[in-house]
């Protein structure tokens, strides 16, 4: 990956504000580059995490062979067309095939994908394949519910459109009935 090495972030920044016709001397923003710049490098983190390394060691064999279910995890994300924050909530299930993983690892997951520069279809695939490349799961499956800046702010202006997304994978695509019975269990109240 290429970064730009003649000018920081936050000197980047400053020239953005000031083309946008805005004095970036102005009290209220003479730090708002060093602050943009420690923000974005915060939003796509995920560029320097590795995702073996974040499930080193939380992967443990088990006899169990029911579904696993983490639903209403939040997600925040950056979207790659407008750098505009898109965020919501994430589901994932899987079923075992005698391998689980630590329940703080699935998040922590979501977030190696979620932070970088993305669009809600790819985060929702690249969640799913992780697990079922690292586990050998009977199935995978990821829904991903989120309301995008991009459409709210600008554009269309459509404030309360969420965009859903899934990714079904092994039993989850196969069998209706299990497909059926993870959709029951994310729209269930607590």
């Amino acid at each position: 990956m290429t970064f730009v090495t003649e000018a920081t972030i936050a000197q980047l920044v400053e020239e953005l504000i000031a083309r946008l016709g805005e004095d970036p001397k102005r009290e209220g923003l003479l730090k708002t580059p060093e602050r943009v710049e420690e923000s974005l490098r915060f939003l796509t983190s995920g560029y320097g995490q590795n995702v073996e390394e974040v499930i080193a060691g939380a992967i443990f064999e088990q006899d169990y062979d029911e579904m696993i279910v983490l639903r209403d995890l939040d997600l925040f994300s950056l979207c790659e067309h407008h750098l505009l924050p898109f965020y919501g909530k994430c589901h994932i299930a899987y079923i075992p095939r005698r391998k689980v993983i630590g329940l703080s690892k699935l998040p922590r997951i979501v977030e190696v994908f979620s932070r970088r520069l993305q669009i809600q279809e790819r985060l929702t695939r690249e969640i799913a394949s992780c697990l079922n490349e690292h586990l050998n799961p009977w199935g995978v499956a990821v829904v991903i519910e989120a309301l995008h800046l991009c459409m709210a702010m600008r554009g269309v202006e459509k404030q309360n459109a969420f965009v859903v997304t899934s990714e079904m994978l092994g039993g989850f695509r196969t069998r209706a009935s299990t497909r059926a019975e993870f959709l029951h269990f994310i729209r269930k109240g607590p």
